[in-house]
């Protein structure tokens, strides 16, 4: 994930200016108080529902234009997703940030799903021990890889989510899930970065890239597509079968 440039501070102030105006002047003749952008109360808050209105519609156009550009590619990933876990596959999820929160996500979802039939699946990152033994031990880039290389096996699944597309611990475990023949599935913004490089190479199968330069839209429009991609799996699947009766006696 890439990081802006600035102190913490500068990067909110650039965010959010209407909310870091600290030089306050109060008039008591009306009452009002205002920053040193002349703006009061009333107006910093139009200006916040404003940029909360902006970001809404972002965010909108860019699920939707994902949903055009992407849509065949979705519903033929989640038919070799169907086949893998038919088959008695299961999927490994994996990401750094916030981006493994998503990946904690995406197991959820098709371990506990709020409906639907709940599929075997793990994310990578939840096992704190096995995470810092392995960043100490033997290092950073390899902390999926090495998972993979001890739980991986031939018709499993690898969901890996990476923002900028250039986590290089993202890129060594879909170099590892390829070679034990799982199936490769890759969620990165921007140009794709590295996770690009491995499509054209053929390691990834599938990768699914959201064309923004804000992490946020990124992140908010890959939500989107894991869980369509869990309903389009799902119904790959078919209904689940309906449990024989057992006859008395």
């Amino acid at each position: 994930m890439s990081r802006p440039d600035g102190t913490p501070a500068e990067v909110m102030h650039g965010l959010y200016p209407f909310l870091y105006d600290h030089d306050r002047d109060h008039d008591g003749r009306t009452g009002r108080t205002t920053g040193r952008n002349g703006l009061g109360t009333a107006e910093v808050e139009a200006e916040a529902v404003r940029s909360a209105a902006e970001k809404t519609g972002e965010i909108v156009r860019l699920r939707e234009r994902m949903g055009a550009e992407s849509a065949a590619e979705l519903a033929a990933c989640a038919e070799e997703m169907a086949a893998r876990f038919a088959a008695g596959g299961r999927l490994f999820s994996f990401g750094n940030g916030g981006s493994s929160t998503d990946a904690q996500e995406v197991a959820t979802a098709f371990l506990q799903p709020c409906d639907g039939p709940a599929l075997p699946a793990l994310c990578l990152t939840g096992d704190v021990a096995v995470v810092t033994a392995l960043s100490n031990d033997v290092g950073f880039e390899v902390v999926f890889a090495r998972q993979l290389a001890a739980l991986g096996r031939p018709g499993d699944i690898a969901v890996g989510l990476s923002t900028s597309g250039g986590s290089a611990n993202v890129v060594r475990a879909f170099e590892e899930a390829a070679e034990r023949g799982m199936l490769t599935v890759g969620l990165a913004g921007g140009g794709g970065g590295r996770l690009a490089e491995l499509a054209e190479r053929g390691v990834l199968h599938h990768l699914f890239v959201v064309p923004s330069s804000s992490v946020h839209r990124i992140q908010e429009a890959q939500t989107t597509l894991y869980h369509v991609l869990r309903e389009l799996t799902w119904h790959a699947l078919g209904p689940a079968p309906t449990p024989r009766a057992h006859s008395p006696g």
